[in-house]
């Protein structure tokens, strides 16, 4: 395979593979099993003893495409597609833990996360302790002889806190913990974990992946060795399998993911700039901004400040909403990562199952509004939020 050097021609090019008819744009294999010549030929692929295909559940030559694309692209060896988001959080911690086992988690997560590693992971007798993952101190201290996974999201979701990567990674190899990394929000054009220490990358292909609303899938980046001991044997087995069609479309959307973060994320500084100057505004969360408070840690991980920004409007439930309902171009959907611009109430959707005491821990409040930067024009965009705030 070409060696390719430069970022934009591996997400252009990179594990590239044509059928005999030679195609310009990769080929759907919209199959579910495939065919052998004779029966020592079937035995042989079960006992992988051949390379080939045997059901799509275990692999399949677009999902191949897509896999090999995206660890290129993040900078791990291999990548395991998943069905959606979550099927990657769940599979990648579940193919390594088992009852009696410990999981060192930051708090700040998104809602269904939470729900894993709170009321999930727990019936199984695995152990979970939350920490402030913004201080390197307490994942060193949480540590047990029984802890086996560090998890978490950065920036986390919905207020962008940063986590340093490299020095909770060296605290992990240090105590043989295996690091998981939530990379949605950065994606891997803006931030590479890989690169960073991280042992295992997680996506939710549905956002900056496709970026443009169509379909759901997942992704767990690692080493070789990770794939072959852990992750195979869980996840061919428990089923969690994009299909052909949504890899197809995952992949065409790494051709242009570089393109669309980068600017997107231009139009998001813009807009944070303009909340933050904003007299109705409280605070302002993104983390290209020079007050936002891991400012320094956030330029020395990531290459753009992201697409994402949090905001809290002054008073609280009712200006929320006031705001949202006032919008003509942005639109209140619960995705993000998106072409489109979207607002979505974190409170009362995304992370309505946090006790109040948790909310509080992650500067959820009634007044928090969280946006997803689409590639609309900027002033627009300005000017839309301009004349919904009271």
């Amino acid at each position: 395979m070409t060696e390719y050097i430069k970022e934009q021609t591996k997400i252009i090019r990179g594990g590239l593979t044509r059928s005999k008819f030679q195609e310009t744009s990769e080929p759907i294999f919209l199959t579910s099993g495939f065919v052998y010549n004779k029966a020592e030929d079937a035995e042989a692929m079960f006992n992988e003893e051949i390379e080939g295909y045997q059901y799509t559940r275990y692999s399949n030559p677009t999902i191949t495409t897509f896999e090999k694309r995206l660890a290129i692209i993040d900078g791990a060896e291999e990548c395991f597609a998943t069905a959606t988001g979550m099927a990657a959080v769940y599979g990648a911690m579940m193919c390594q833990l088992k009852s009696g086992d410990h999981v060192v988690s930051a708090r700040s997560l998104f809602g269904s996360c939470r729900q894993i590693l709170k009321k999930i992971i727990t019936n199984y007798g695995i152990e979970v302790t939350f920490v402030d993952g913004k201080n390197n101190a307490e994942w060193k201290n949480a540590i047990r002889k029984s802890t086996k996974v560090f998890f978490y999201e950065t920036p986390s979701n919905p207020c962008l806190e940063i986590i340093d990567i490299k020095e909770v990674s060296k605290i992990a190899k240090q105590n043989n913990i295996t690091t998981v990394v939530d990379n949605v929000f950065a994606s891997p054009s803006l931030q590479k974990p890989s690169k960073l220490g991280a042992d295992v990358v997680i996506y939710s292909g549905t956002k900056h992946i496709d970026g443009q609303g169509r379909v759901m899938g997942g992704a767990i980046l690692s080493s070789k060795k990770f794939k072959e001991d852990k992750l195979k044997f869980f996840l061919r087995n428990t089923g969690s399998s994009i299909s052909p069609f949504n890899a197809w479309v995952l992949l065409k959307g790494l051709e242009t993911i570089n393109l669309r973060v980068n600017a997107q994320s231009d139009n998001a500084f813009l807009i944070a700039q303009f909340l933050e100057n904003h007299q109705q505004i409280e605070k302002v969360f993104y983390p290209y901004l020079k007050s936002f408070e891991q400012y320094d840690l956030a330029k020395q991980q990531q290459t753009k400040g992201g697409t994402v920004i949090s905001f809290k409007i002054k008073g609280g439930k009712t200006e929320a909403y006031n705001l949202m309902n006032k919008l003509k171009i942005f639109e209140i959907s619960n995705n993000l990562g998106d072409t489109k611009s979207l607002t979505i109430h974190p409170s009362t959707t995304t992370h309505r199952i946090l006790e109040p005491k948790e909310k509080l821990e992650q500067n959820i409040s009634d007044n928090l509004i969280r946006l997803s930067i689409g590639l609309e024009d900027p002033e627009d965009l300005i000017q839309d939020l301009d004349s919904s705030i009271q």
